[in-house]
């Protein structure tokens, strides 16, 4: 195998989101490379003031890709976009196309994607954000057309810590143990900086038929579609949400 002849897909990533590449490289296995790139830090500034300023340099930090011929992008932060709404998302995502010469993709419109691929019209959000964000979200997700359900909680430390990147497997499936989740509704673990391969996974084999979706596993699925890649390599979890019947 020619390691340079695989297609090329970039990630624009929060500077200190330790989780995005890895899930990248771990759910597309050996059919992509992927390359990333970083927002700028925001020092001494509040979490939505960073939001906005991250959709404001986004057009720049694509650009610092530079020549490098990429197949596709993928805006590994799904809370900035929130604050654009779907139709606004949309519209940004179509102008980064146009200016950088190829798809550029949200998590949120790739989950979007996922969603009107499989048939997904209800969802139960599992989000590690604080409250006032995770309203965001579940706003976000309505106005898209989409039912939710229900929110679970995931704060990385009692309840009233919330960091998406402390969120550890054990918090996660301490909030869904025991839970139970109607018929037809689509488990959605929203933020690309909480880790979830491992619960996800462990989910899937206990419920082989509901749609199980992540911000970076969506991503992935529209990444290697939109680059033609195959998915023999791919992690397991990909390979179900591209198998799923909608």
């Amino acid at each position: 195998m020619d390691l340079f002849s695989l297609p090329r897909l970039g990630v624009v990533v929060p500077p200190e989101n330790p989780t995005a590449e890895p899930e990248f490289n771990y759910l597309l296995g050996a059919a992509v490379n992927v390359y990333a790139t970083r927002f700028p830090t925001t020092p001494g500034i509040g979490l939505r003031e960073m939001l906005e300023t991250y959709n404001d340099v986004l057009p720049d930090t694509l650009a610092g890709f530079g020549g490098m011929r990429l197949q596709a992008a993928v805006v590994a932060c799904s809370a900035s976009h929130y604050l654009l709404g779907p139709d606004g998302d949309r519209a940004f995502c179509d102008d980064l196309s146009s200016g950088a010469g190829f798809p550029v993709q949200s998590s949120t419109q790739a989950i979007l994607a996922a969603c009107e691929a499989r048939g997904v019209t209800r969802l139960t959000l599992v989000s590690p954000y604080q409250p006032w964000l995770t309203t965001m979200s579940r706003e976000f997700w309505e106005r898209a057309g989409l039912t939710v359900d229900d929110v679970v909680l995931v704060p990385a430390a009692g309840d009233d810590h919330f960091d998406p990147y402390e969120v550890t497997t054990e918090a996660i499936m301490g909030r869904l143990r025991n839970r139970s989740f109607g018929d037809g509704t689509a488990l959605l673990f929203t933020g690309t900086g909480m880790g979830t391969l491992a619960a996800v996974s462990q989910l899937a084999n206990d419920d082989e038929d509901r749609t199980l979706l992540t911000s970076n596993l969506a991503s992935a699925w529209w990444a290697a579609r939109t680059v033609h890649a195959g998915t023999d390599s791919a992690h397991p979890l990909l390979r179900r949400l591209d198998r799923q019947p909608a």
